[in-house]
Order: structure tokens, then C-alpha cells, then sequence
């Protein structure tokens, strides 16, 4: 029988499979205050925790596990786990740096819980815990002084050193595969890339990996100054089962990425983008119609294997790609020509 990485693999050859939506998204519907993200274990914490949401899978797992049920009622295939700053290195900000295995574990294990129990009741659609490995919020790549171009605030090895803690706990709760998701600078997706190895290694275990970057802005480069097809050439040695992009942008100005992206990529591509851009408020108005429109264009197109969403986006979103998609067939892996592929900020291919 084949393992659960054998099995994706077969599966998304044959469908489109859908990603969850946004997390922070969903936990701002609950208005919660400090105390609620406190808890009563962290009652008397030293320093304040609100925005702190991987926080929430220790002080209040039912809303995390309900939110996890809600896009995987809609009809998601693969849930993310609840970890997106919950490396040591973003624990820090909240300087609970110490708790970032115990939260990595216990977020894996309730998206288990809960893809568990609906593939229980359904056997036939198997549900995938993705492990998801956020950016961090430092950047190995750019100074974060303007008067100090060559300082940075974290080095490679701290990185990988943090991912290694991250995934071995994501790991031992369950997950299916790896996400690193949301990369700006690509020199921290490497770090992370290169600590999921080890930790595979030393867990003696090896999972799938998907890789998603972000393009910033309408030059259509990531943070650290990439083009996507640079990008792509940077970390296609990884040999992950997929590389997308997700965040920054709407579905309306990631189209022309995603079929670059497409067109060059011999993996798998996935993709969630934010829902539209946000207002001066904050927020995102692109109702789950319109995006599902422009998910439903990609799909006819052939850009797509996997799609979801990212900021603002809802189960209604994701219940609106999925039934917009279900039908349509999966962008099929092109056959490209062998050839060197290097990249500095832009893309450089030798025959």
C-alpha cells in the first residue's frame, strides 16, 4: 500500500487539490483580548501576547481545531498547521523562544486530530497535515539598518538551527509534508530547506516539501530583489513536490507570476493569494465569487496543481475555488529542456 507522500503524489497528478485559507483571518472573527490568548497558564506572563496567534494552539486548541474543520468542510485537501511564527527566532518577539517545539507539536497534532476525523468519514478523500515553516520575522539576506548595509540580524546557521527544532516537532505531531511558505528572502527558504533535510535525517524519515514564495509587489520580485523564475532556479535543487507562491498579492496582479511560474517549473505549482489587497482599513474585500473567477481562469489555463488562499480569504473562499476547480483537470508536468539553470536576480539559463 502506498505511503501517504506516494499517494499526493498520484493525486495530484489526477486533480487539483485545495490548500485552507487564512489563519490570522479566521481568529480576528473571535475578537479575542489578552487575557484570551493568555490563558490561564500564561496568566502572569511577563510581557504582553495578544497577535500572538500560534500562542493560541496551547491556550485555546478549540478554536484552532475549529478552524481547521471549517476549511476542511469546505472542501480543502491539505490543512496548515497553526505554526507560521512559531520558530524560536519569532517566539522571541514574545520572548517565549522556549516553548517553540511544544507549540509546533501540539499544532501539528490537532490538524491531525481533525484531518483524522474527516477522512474517517470519508476514506476515499485523504486529508494532508502540511507543516508549515513561516519566513521568520528577520531576514538573512538584507540589512534591516540603512546606515549598515552589511549587518544582519540573524545568521544561516541560527535559521537553520531554529527550522531543525520547528520541523522535528512538526514531525512527531504528524504532518504529512513540509511547507515553507511566504518567502521573501530566498536565502532563508535555503536555511529552511537545508534544516528540513537534516531534520529528516535525524528523525529518519522523509516527507514531502512544498516551497512558496512571495512576489512583494507589482515589479514582480521577492523582498530580497528575485524574479520568479530566479527564484525557481534558486531552490528547484531542493526537488520539492511543489513550488508556488502565495501572499502580497491579489489573484488579479499574481496571474502573470503564476503563469511564469507554470511555464518554468517541472514540479508541482501551488498557489494561495491574499484577497485582493487590503483597504485603509486593513482588510480585504474581494468576496469568494470574484476570487474563485480568477482561480477558475488559472485552472482552465493549465498554471495550477494546487491552489488555496492566504490573507482575508475564508472557507467560503476556499468552498468557492474548490467547486469552481473540482472539475477542472490539473496542470500537467511539461517536459523541459536540460539545461543549466542559475540565477542571481534575474534568471540565467545555459544550453
Amino acid at each position: 500500500m502506498p505511503n501517504k507522500s506516494q499517494q499526493l503524489t498520484a493525486a495530484l497528478k489526477a486533480r487539483i487539490h485545495i490548500l485552507d485559507g487564512a489563519m490570522g483571518t479566521m481568529i480576528q472573527k473571535y475578537k479575542l483580548e489578552e487575557e484570551d490568548y493568555r490563558g490561564e497558564r500564561f496568566a502572569n506572563w511577563h510581557v504582553l501576547v495578544k497577535g500572538n496567534n500560534d500562542l493560541l494552539s496551547l491556550t485555546q486548541p478549540q478554536i484552532i481545531e475549529q478552524i481547521h474543520r471549517e476549511y476542511l468542510a469546505a472542501g480543502a485537501d491539505i490543512i496548515e498547521t497553526n505554526t507560521f511564527n512559531a520558530t524560536t527566532i519569532s517566539m522571541e518577539d514574545y520572548e517565549m523562544a522556549s516553548l517553540s517545539r511544544e507549540i509546533n507539536l501540539e499544532s501539528a497534532k490537532l490538524a491531525r486530530k481533525v484531518c483524522d476525523e474527516f477522512e474517517a468519514q470519508d476514506p476515499t478523500k485523504p486529508r494532508y497535515v502540511a507543516g508549515v515553516l513561516g519566513p521568520t520575522s528577520k531576514t538573512c539576506s538584507i540589512s534591516p539598518d540603512v546606515n549598515d548595509p552589511g549587518f544582519r540580524n540573524v545568521t544561516f546557521d541560527a535559521l537553520v538551527e531554529a527550522y531543525i527544532e520547528s520541523t522535528l516537532a512538526l514531525i512527531e505531531g504528524g504532518a504529512d509534508l513540509i511547507l515553507i511558505e511566504t518567502i521573501f528572502d530566498t536565502l532563508n527558504s535555503k536555511a529552511a530547506a537545508f534544516a528540513v533535510e537534516e531534520a529528516f535525517e535525524q528523525a529518519g524519515v522523509t516527507l514531502p516539501v512544498m516551497i512558496s514564495g512571495t512576489i512583494t509587489d507589482a515589479s514582480g520580485r521577492t523582498l530580497s530583489g528575485q524574479t520568479t523564475e530566479a527564484f525557481y532556479n534558486s531552490i528547484r535543487h531542493i526537488k520539492p513536490i511543489s513550488i508556488g507562491l502565495n501572499c502580497a498579492l491579489g489573484p488579479d496582479l499574481l496571474r502573470q507570476y503564476v503563469e511564469e511560474l507554470s511555464r518554468v517549473c517541472e514540479t508541482f505549482v501551488s498557489v494561495h493569494p491574499n484577497a485582493g489587497l487590503p483597504n485603509e482599513f486593513g482588510e480585504y474585500d474581494l468576496e469568494a465569487g470574484e476570487m474563485a473567477k480568477e482561480i477558475i481562469d488559472w485552472a482552465e489555463s493549465g498554471f495550477i496543481n494546487i491552489v488555496g488562499g492566504c490573507c482575508g480569504t475564508t472557507p467560503e473562499h476556499i468552498n468557492a475555488m474548490y467547486q469552481g476547480t473540482k472539475n477542472v483537470a490539473p496542470r500537467q508536468l511539461p517536459e523541459l529542456e536540460v539545461r543549466m539553470r542559475l540565477a542571481g536576480l534575474e534568471a540565467c539559463n545555459l544550453n
